[in-house]
């Protein structure tokens, strides 16, 4: 309880220290009503335990609770038997730490214990009133009072446990999301250098078998390129792993460094398969856009060009457009397309299959699209090919 107490911040430790302090007085100054200094003692030590009952760990809570009500119940028990009582309140401190206490152990305990627990602290608050020792109207107010508020804290306590169970279902629901989020992000980083290295490979393999020698340069270079590749893998990995420990770091809005960075993946795509050319619209050149667009279309042009090394067997040329859509300036166009003669079979079969067991990569990417508001197309190009195309509404983010 001492740690619990320490973890918390200084402000809010100064806070608990006078709320606790103000608390223990009133439970002394009512105390003073007793007309017998062992049970004035006794009717500090009790409320005292009430309301520490109340602050208690959870680990320790059914443990105080049952001593906070055993004691209260025999301070009662002994003062019904006494000549001399307090004439105007048996303890109303303590009557409100027990009635908070019912509430708590119906929030916060097991099912069974939930059921069981309450009824201790409740017994000791419909024998509190029998404490004063004026039978008269006195009395009968604070009976009254008790049994109206009995009932009233189990509900409160049931109302409680049920937006606590809402809100662990809703924070599950957040961290799944999340889980995907970091799926489709852990295949969008990685697939497209893990892609270029099979693709090296498969050359260097393909020149082998022809029976063509390679020279030291070119073998150098390819071998650079795989390195290079297998670093970014692993750095992709490396960070997204990070971010999943440092559950403190704030999230990183736009990774992907707006939509200037699509020249250098355009460039390190042509640097290993088919030329990629990107033609970028000026007028979003200054623009500011939101982290969910440019990140949306970073997605988009690097797993095109992922299945286009995958899948577009024979490709020779891939043009990236990205753009304000002709007659909708407030709908960004993302456009990417390639000449090759078997990839659109294959990329349509991944297409198909990704809702029936294949990739996930176009599932993640349709998703994503959706999510912001826009819209994903994937088909054959009207001069052979395949053609991804996605339209993303500016005014709607």
């Amino acid at each position: 309880m001492i740690t619990e107490f320490r973890a918390r911040s200084r402000p809010r430790r100064i806070q608990l220290c006078l709320g606790g302090a103000v608390l223990v007085a009133l439970v002394a100054l009512e105390a003073l009503n007793t007309p017998y200094p062992p049970t004035a003692l006794a009717t500090v030590v009790s409320g005292t335990l009430c309301l520490l009952a109340l602050a208690v760990p959870e680990r320790l809570f059914v443990r105080y609770a049952l001593l906070a009500t055993a004691a209260s119940c025999a301070l009662t028990l002994v003062e019904t038997g006494l000549s001399r009582r307090p004439e105007n309140t048996p303890g109303m401190i303590e009557l409100c730490a027990l009635l908070w206490l019912i509430t708590r152990a119906v929030r916060r305990c097991s099912p069974l214990m939930a059921v069981l627990l309450p009824a201790a602290p409740a017994l000791a608050v419909v024998v509190l009133p029998l404490r004063i020792a004026e039978r008269g109207e006195s009395l009968n107010n604070v009976i009254t009072v008790t049994a109206v508020c009995v009932p009233f804290m189990v509900v409160l306590g049931l109302c409680l446990r049920l937006y606590d169970a809402l809100r662990d279902r809703q924070r599950e629901a957040i961290l799944q999301t999340q889980r995907l989020e970091h799926a489709r992000e852990l295949h969008d980083f990685v697939a497209h250098h893990v892609t270029a290295i099979v693709a090296q490979t498969k050359a260097a393999r393909f020149t082998a078998a022809a029976g063509h020698a390679q020279s030291p340069e070119d073998l150098d270079q390819m071998l650079a390129h795989i390195e290079r590749a297998g670093s970014q893998a692993l750095g992709s990995m490396r960070a997204m792993v990070s971010s999943l420990r440092d559950t403190t770091a704030p999230a990183a809005t736009s990774p992907t460094g707006g939509l200037t960075g699509l020249r250098d993946l355009t460039r390190e795509f042509s640097a290993l398969g088919p030329s990629a050319e990107l033609t970028l619209d000026p007028r979003l050149t200054g623009r500011p856009l939101p982290p969910e667009i440019t990140t949306a279309v970073h997605r988009v042009v690097q797993e095109s060009l992922t299945n286009v090394r995958k899948h577009a067997a024979g490709a020779g040329r891939v043009d990236v457009r990205i753009g304000l859509r002709p007659g909708a300036p407030e709908e960004l166009e993302v456009s990417v397309a390639d000449d090759g003669r078997g990839g659109a079979p294959a990329a349509r079969a991944e297409a198909g299959g990704a809702w029936n067991g294949g990739g996930y990569g176009l599932v993640g990417l349709t998703e994503r699209i959706e999510r912001a508001g826009g819209r994903l197309a994937a088909g054959p190009g009207e001069g052979g090919g395949w053609h991804v195309l996605a339209l993303l509404p500016l005014d709607a983010v």
